[in-house]
């Protein structure tokens, strides 16, 4: 057992390569609305309701890690305004003494709850767009409402929420769309981060599609000027601002990986705490005895790579954002 680790002196969640982990990301369910291509198998089967993690087992959860050193919790899915309980268990989580709380979303039932939201205290939003036009949104998503994104967007950044807007970009699908987002950045002062498209799940052998950062940043230069901007060490993206206002960020996971200052966990919607996101790994929390999460914590560091893993056969729903 890591003196590290466990000792009564220190809180951390140091893993044996040294890395801090500091931000948990925390998946509500694995149901979305949505059909991505990228994301959904072409038949998906969602956990049933009754089987996930009730209100008060995330907060004695997520209140235990926050005790032994997670500082940040995201909420995610699936997509977690789906889940009946969405408010019952935000409530729930707010209550925990965590220095951030915040929230990754599709965008379509967020607008309802922007309130809520700000009225517990949570300050960041994540938010998923990968196109600036309304048909092609709606053919990438499976029937998504590009309106009601665009509304909950505007409306979030307008309230105060530290807006960031999630672009996966794909060759042939959106590529052509990089300037038109840098744009947009500078108009609405909302930063954009591109994402590579990563190995997981279905779609992970259709490599033909992917773009790495560097070419979009190519791109970009063609008709902007980028500059950097500072980022935490342990950031996912690395960032730049643009001549004209923008702020884009990148998050190049397969070109770039950044497992070397990773400091995330992962909590699966039953319950399962993992290291890596593209690592199936993992032990469950649920039930456990707090006489015994000393023990399991370590177990679960222990499996967090100290390299980027190849590919994960489970699908992105089912793993969390």
């Amino acid at each position: 057992m890591s003196a590290a680790l466990l000792a009564p002196q220190s809180t951390s969640l140091t893993d044996l390569s040294g890395r801090v982990m500091r931000k948990l990301r925390v998946s509500l369910t694995d149901a979305c609305q949505y059909r991505c291509f990228y994301c959904m198998p072409e038949n998906p089967v969602f956990t049933a309701n009754s089987k996930l993690l009730s209100a008060a087992e995330y907060q004695a959860i997520c209140s235990a890690l926050v005790e032994r050193g997670i500082e940040e919790l995201r909420v995610t899915g699936g997509e977690p305004t789906v889940r009946p309980e969405f408010r019952e268990i935000l409530t729930a989580l707010a209550a925990i003494p965590a220095k951030r709380l915040s929230l990754t979303s599709n965008g379509q039932l967020l607008q309802r709850h922007l309130e809520f939201l700000s009225d517990i205290g949570c300050t960041h939003l994540n938010i998923s767009l990968d196109s600036l036009d309304a048909g092609r949104f709606e053919r990438i998503t499976g029937g998504g409402d590009f309106r009601k994104v665009m509304a909950s967007i505007e409306k979030a950044s307008a309230m105060g929420f530290e807006v960031k807007v999630n672009a996966i970009v794909f060759r042939g699908v959106n590529d052509d769309e990089l300037g038109d987002f840098a744009r947009w950045s500078a108009a609405s002062r909302i930063e954009v981060r591109f994402l590579e498209y990563m190995k997981i799940g279905d779609y992970a052998g259709n490599w033909k599609r992917f773009i790495p950062a560097d070419e979009m940043i190519a791109r970009l230069e063609e008709t902007t000027t980028l500059y950097p901007v500072a980022v935490p060490a342990d950031s996912t993206s690395f960032v730049f601002g643009t001549t004209e206002g923008g702020r884009l960020g990148f998050i190049a996971s397969e070109s770039k990986p950044f497992c070397g200052s990773c400091s995330r966990l992962r909590l699966s919607a039953m319950g399962t705490l993992r290291s890596c996101l593209m690592s199936e790994q993992g032990l469950s929390l649920r039930h456990v005895d707090p006489a015994d999460y000393p023990d399991v914590l370590e177990r679960v560091l222990a499996m967090k790579p100290t390299g980027r893993l190849d590919h994960v056969s489970q699908s992105m729903h089912e793993i969390g954002g």
